[in-house]
């Protein structure tokens, strides 16, 4: 019983995939002419967008309510053209396919926390520049000085509590931290959506996930949109309580050998005020006294 309610659980995520993106696209946009009187539904119906990727009503209807769990790629991709679908939600799409065909594990295991030394020693050669290590939940496993500095306020955390989608919806500061907080929130989400889509059984993400949707309106409002498109690189505006207004461009890695690991660095060119901010916050932890970096942070 239990494995035919988590294969219903992962045939769900698809079906609930498809049907807050069918809700973001107008009928006009894809091509159907609407008729007079007043629309109920926001976006395509279900029976417009089974038209449009070929399929049965019936069989689009199984799938929204995750009924029908082996969609072949073809289907999954009339669907996607139909919707309109940008390459990163494309790809979601399939392996949001894959996931509701695949039988779920019997013993899912959370992934480990452990950073290698070879990592510590990184973040150490990477400084001044900002840099952390995050798990896939985006928790916080390790820093350098500045790395955990730019999160004004997360010091204060124990250890375990930092996350950053906790920080950037919970935590007081953020608000404040990040003038796009908006855009902060819904990178965050997006990426805890692209693991539900591929490990939607995953024990650390239901804890997070479970948490955050009872503590924070707008994580609920994101997380029901579903969108999961989340930026490895560009450039991120922090109003930074102890060195102003700076603005760091930024890269986000996998790394290898540690599966959910990622290495996320933030710079500046030098001789620009935006460098001259991040030396401060990098010197900030020997001013004061405390670790120095390369060490996990707390």
């Amino acid at each position: 019983m239990a494995s035919e309610q988590q294969e219903r659980s992962r045939g769900t995520e698809l079906g609930r995939f498809l049907r807050a993106r069918r809700s973001e696209v107008s009928p006009e946009e894809a091509g159907i002419k609407v008729g007079p009187g007043l629309r109920r539904t926001p976006g395509l119906r279900r029976e417009e967008l089974a038209t449009l990727a070929g399929v049965s009503i019936d069989y689009y209807a199984r799938l929204e309510r995750g009924r029908e769990s082996h969609p072949s790629p073809a289907v999954l991709d009339a669907l996607a053209r139909a919707l309109r679908l940008g390459e990163t939600e494309h790809r979601h799409l399939h392996d949001l396919g894959l996931s509701a065909a695949r039988r779920p594990s019997p013993n899912q295991s959370v992934p480990s926390r452990t950073v290698d030394p070879g990592t510590d020693l990184l973040l150490e050669r990477l400084r001044p520049f900002p840099s952390r290590v995050l798990s896939r939940t985006l928790d916080l496993l390790a820093s350098n000085p500045g790395g955990l500095r730019t999160l004004a306020g997360i010091e204060r955390w124990p250890v375990e509590q930092r996350n950053i989608a906790r920080y950037v919806f919970l935590h007081p500061m953020a608000r404040e931290l990040f003038p796009d907080w908006e855009v902060m929130t819904r990178g965050c989400v997006a990426r805890l959506r692209a693991l539900a889509g591929t490990d939607p059984d995953a024990p650390d993400l239901a804890e997070l996930v479970d948490e955050m949707l009872l503590k924070s309106t707008d994580f609920k409002r994101l997380w029901e949109s579903y969108d999961v498109n989340a930026f490895a690189q560009g450039s991120k505006t922090l109003q930074h309580p102890e060195v102003g207004r700076l603005t760091l461009r930024y890269q986000s890695m996998l790394i290898e050998g540690t599966p959910g690991h990622r290495l996320v660095t933030y710079y500046a060119l030098p001789d620009t005020p935006d460098h001259d901010a991040i030396v401060l916050l990098d010197q900030a932890d020997h001013d004061r006294g405390e670790p120095s970096a390369g060490q996990h942070p707390g």
